[in-house]
């Protein structure tokens, strides 16, 4: 929330040197960077907030090249099919990430909003403003401290070292809850660690070794914590209740990782089984790394086993998202320029956050931008009632600036935090007041996303829930692979056993969001779910075989071997019944 409201020191600078107009793209390129910031490490925020900014730097340099080439920036035929030419690209490689999905964003928004707001500043520098805007609060993001900050280890690693403890803590929460109705879900959250730790270790890049001592006994304690999770998943597949001095090892090594100091005595051993004898183990070899003195360390980062950004963005789920996307933009685009309304490119900036995926059911999403547009007009007509000036409106801005990191935990208040900063941004632009006008676009932008949203598309229904599954599935069978024919490589069989892991969790997301959109689009998922389920089953019973065969000469139980034949089975019946 601080950073959000000094993220309109650029707007007040360019407003004291009574240039406003260029502190409106700065601002923007700060809210859209403040709509993607997130907790984090700071290594992260770096690729995801600069990334997208950078990205929409570009729109905005396009969108004003292309008003100037129709002339008033009106056109029937050249914006709407540049505009959905675009969304076809942007809409394929949104559906690859988060960050990519970030970028995608902000090129539609910065190119529609380049095309249609009016400033008197030249476009290059509407594009620098939009960059420094962003740049300004990524900085924010990387030198202010992070709140409850341990004093020990270099201030740099704060976000990375919060990461990396959560994945012991999730390890100790596993362990408790195994043997009870809560395993699942702790099994569910140590998976969610281990990929929130791996983000945050795998910024960006200039070496293919960490840099530092401290960098690198980071990763030498994210990597200690495989094997923890390894055993913890296997105790859990098998069921039975632990003894509750168990879970004190990881907690002692969650605490360590956040001091900084040793790690301390660890309980007892029971070795009574290979689960027990494994989780003894790890947590040995993790003592070790953590009393091994600083520096020592190798800290060599590991590839993710993902295929290539634009393999996975021309798959059918790429395809089939990029279409709808383009579709929404050119039809957007076409009904604003006829209506010839003076704020035009709202209606298709809109439509564009609208169709984002990853913000929830389409329906939800439409409700949601519905209300909150209502309820953001109504509050500005209050504050613009009430103050007026532009130190006022640069108040209300930094006001709004503040709120985001709470508002993007709901869609709906999100949008009413928005509706008044761009408005504020629109008076400050020199462009009329409309907040009714802008309820009556998102009104537009809303039946839009919502008719495209339900079109009838080519290729086979419920693509994006069916390519999440294939890959997990795809994932799973090479773990198991790995597992039977090369045990004792380690590594790699902790690579497999993440990507497996990481791509179930994507594919029973896209499940879920599938199954909550109206029946026209839901029931393409029917069955989904049953084999997610097969497949987790597999996938933990893959990790009790790796478990038995972890030690040489070792050899798989035959009721191992039965069941992991029974589970493929299942797992071939579930996924013929939707997949025809």
């Amino acid at each position: 929330m601080l950073r959000g409201g000094l993220a309109a020191m650029p707007l007040l600078v360019s407003v004291l040197a009574e240039r406003p107009t260029a502190g409106v793209p700065a601002a923007l390129g700060a809210m859209l960077a403040g709509i993607n910031d997130r907790p984090g490490s700071r290594r992260a925020s770096v690729a995801r907030l600069g990334f997208p900014a950078l990205a929409g730097s570009a729109g905005l340099l396009l969108g004003t090249v292309l008003a100037e080439a129709v002339g008033d920036g009106r056109s029937l035929v050249a914006l709407p099919l540049v505009f959905g030419l675009l969304g076809l690209v942007a809409g394929a490689i949104s559906s690859t990430g988060p960050v990519a999905s970030a970028c995608g964003t902000q090129v539609l928004v910065a190119v529609v909003i380049g095309a249609g707001m009016p400033l008197p500043e030249p476009g290059p520098l509407r594009a620098l403003l939009f960059l420094a805007g962003a740049g300004w609060l990524l900085l924010l993001r990387l030198v202010l401290p992070s709140p409850g900050r341990h004093r020990s280890g270099p201030y740099r690693f704060d976000g990375e070292r919060e990461a990396v403890a959560a994945v012991y803590e999730a390890v100790a929460g596993l362990l408790r809850a195994t043997g009870g109705p809560q395993a699942r879900s702790g099994r569910a959250a140590l998976s969610g660690a281990l990929d929130h730790a791996q983000d945050a270790l795998a910024g960006p890049r200039l070496r293919r070794y960490a840099s530092s001592a401290a960098e690198r006994r980071l990763h030498a304690q994210y990597a200690a914590a495989f094997p923890l999770a390894e055993a913890a998943t296997a105790l859990a597949w098998a069921g039975a209740p632990l003894p509750a001095r168990i879970v004190e090892g990881p907690r002692r090594l969650a605490a360590a990782v956040r001091t900084g100091g040793p790690c301390g005595p660890l309980p007892a051993p029971a070795r009574t089984d290979a689960g027990l004898r494994a989780l003894d183990d790890a947590l040995l070899r993790a003592a070790a790394v953590f009393d091994r003195p600083a520096g020592t360390e190798q800290g060599r980062q590991g590839g993710r086993s993902y295929s290539s950004l634009l393999g996975r963005a021309w798959s059918a789920a790429g395809r089939e998202y990029g279409l709808r996307v383009a579709v929404c933009c050119a039809t957007s685009t076409v009904v604003a320029q006829w209506l010839h309304h003076e704020h035009w490119y709202w209606l298709p900036a809109t439509t564009v956050f609208l169709v984002k995926p990853d913000l929830g059911p389409l329906a939800s999403r439409v409700v949601c931008r519905a209300v909150g547009t209502v309820a953001g007009a109504a509050a500005f007509g209050v504050v613009a009632m009430l103050v007026s000036g532009p130190f006022a409106l640069v108040a209300t801005v930094a006001l709004c600036g503040a709120l985001l990191p709470v508002a993007t935990r709901h869609f709906a208040v999100q949008t009413a935090v928005v509706t008044v900063l761009v408005l504020s941004l629109v008076l400050l632009g020199g462009e009329p007041p409309a907040s009714w006008g802008r309820v009556v676009e998102s009104l537009l932008a809303c039946a839009t996303v919502l008719f495209v949203g339900h079109l009838p598309m080519p290729g086979r229904k419920g693509s994006t829930a069916r390519a999440a599954l294939d890959t997990a599935v795809g994932a799973a069978h090479r773990y198991l692979g790995h597992v039977l024919d090369a045990p004792e490589d380690h590594t790699r069989k902790g690579t497999l056993r993440r990507d497996a892991y990481r791509s179930l969790a994507v594919a029973r997301t896209a499940i879920d969001l599938s199954a909550a959109e109206l029946p026209p689009v839901s029931r393409h998922s029917a069955g989904f779910e049953g084999v997610a389920g097969a497949l987790e089953r597999l996938i933990d019973t893959t990790t009790a075989c790796a478990v038995e065969l972890d030690h040489p000469a070792a050899e798989l139980p035959p009721s191992h071997a039965e069941l992991l034949a029974a589970q493929l089975s299942e797992l071939d019946r579930s996924w013929a019944v939707p997949a025809r």
